[in-house]
């Protein structure tokens, strides 16, 4: 075997992951609704100071919206069973021994609960990683982070534990109380 078999065979068990175009669209938009109006009254009406500041911070929160999409979607995963790697302009790596933060969120857009989206914080140490469902992949994504959960005996929150069940994943069990 070659050290070029040996590396291909070493990737074959890595997942990939990313934010598809048509999932991210709606930000895109929500953003540029925002930030070229606010951006076309500044350049040409005369406002005053005050009214100036506004629209200015309206145009700082719609702009910063805009870039963290671009961030997100221009962000791809790579799991192993060893690691959780981000490549973009945000990299990060989080090996799974050391997993110590793990929540699974649901935001409702609805008052019945029947729409929204989920979102999963990791961190080991350090590295931060916040990803939400409209990636490709989130629940087999989620599937593998509560395994190295469950092995790194991380005590999990009752809301992640309902959500986790929400999506037909199996709780880990601390090893304390087994």
């Amino acid at each position: 075997m070659t050290q070029l078999d040996t590396a291909s065979s070493m990737h074959s068990d890595m997942a990939r992951f990313s934010y598809p175009t048509s999932a991210m669209l709606g930000d895109y938009l929500r953003a540029a609704t925002g930030l070229v109006p606010t951006l076309l009254i500044l350049a040409t009406v005369s406002v005053g100071s005050v009214a100036g500041v506004v629209l200015s911070g309206f145009a700082a929160i719609f702009g910063a919206f805009a870039v963290r999409t671009a961030l997100r979607h221009g962000t791809n995963l790579e799991v192993s069973d060893a690691e959780l790697r981000a490549t973009g302009l945000r990299p990060a790596v989080i090996r799974w021994s050391e997993l110590d933060r793990m929540k699974l969120a649901y935001y409702s857009t609805r008052r019945d609960r029947k729409s929204g989206w989920m979102q999963l914080e990791l961190g080991a140490g350090r590295t931060r990683l916040t990803l939400d469902s409209r990636l490709d992949g989130f629940e087999q994504l989620v599937r593998h982070a509560a395994t190295a959960a469950g092995e790194g005996d991380l005590e999990l929150s009752e809301a992640t534990a309902a959500n986790l069940q929400a999506l037909g994943i199996r709780v880990p069990e601390r090893r304390g109380t087994r």
